[in-house]
């Protein structure tokens, strides 16, 4: 088993932050793009080569997220029409998430089998998050996806705050 941490800077205008292991080393580095539309995330592993690219779709009724990976889209994250209450699907090739993945406490499965695991730290500057990978072979895939998750929950986060104010 290998663990990974995430963690954003709290305030942060440039959307840059790294993925290290439990021994502090850095593993990945996340690149935002500030203030450019579509807005998209690229994971560079640190020998700087891109290994992932999520994108939020502009042009789509429902917000729509998508991770690209060695040129191929391996995960949709879409909003589903509802009234009330928010509600998403993740679409991923043997891939899902059971738990709380609005709180990120959840765990990754893969054609049943349990991958990995996630949960959310507490009292710490920023979102940190803990990712347990079970299976190292599916390692990028997993940072993706919990990086694409809680792009989808800052978008919903931004979309509430916006409609509140007006």
């Amino acid at each position: 088993m290998k663990q990974l941490f995430i963690k954003q800077k709290l305030l942060s205008l440039t959307d840059k932050f790294k993925v290290r292991d439990e021994h502090g080393n850095d593993v990945y580095y996340v690149e935002g793009s500030f203030l450019k539309i579509p807005k998209t995330f690229t994971i560079y592993n640190m020998q700087g080569r891109e290994v992932a690219v999520i994108t939020k779709k502009v042009f789509a009724f429902l917000p729509k997220f998508t991770v690209v990976m060695e040129g191929k889209q391996v995960i949709t994250i879409k909003k589903e029409f509802t009234f009330f209450r928010s509600r998403y699907t993740i679409d991923a090739e043997g891939i899902e998430v059971r738990g709380n993945w609005w709180d990120m406490t959840f765990e990754v499965f893969q054609n049943g089998e349990k991958i990995g695991q996630v949960s959310k730290e507490w009292f710490t500057w920023g979102d940190s998050y803990k990712v347990e990978i079970l299976n190292e072979e599916m390692e990028t895939i997993i940072i993706a996806l919990v990086i694409a998750i809680d792009c989808v929950k800052d978008d919903q986060s931004t979309a509430a705050a916006a409609s509140t104010s007006v």
